[in-house]
């Protein structure tokens, strides 16, 4: 699922080629970066909580 970082940025981005403006386009590519970054964070964050639920339901 996108955050809003991912979405922005992606706006921005095309924004930014679309109308030549490099620095916007690269705001947008950091922050979609930065979204995916949390994103990625997330899932880990979600896969431990698996593995300590799995491990207390072993007792």
């Amino acid at each position: 699922m996108a955050d809003w970082d991912q979405v922005e940025g992606d706006v921005k981005d095309k924004l930014g080629d679309a109308t030549g403006d490099e620095s916007l386009e690269r705001e947008g590519e950091v922050q979609g970066a930065w979204g995916d970054t949390k994103d990625a964070a997330g899932d880990v964050k979600d896969r431990a909580e698996d593995v300590v639920d799995d491990i207390r339901d072993r007792d």
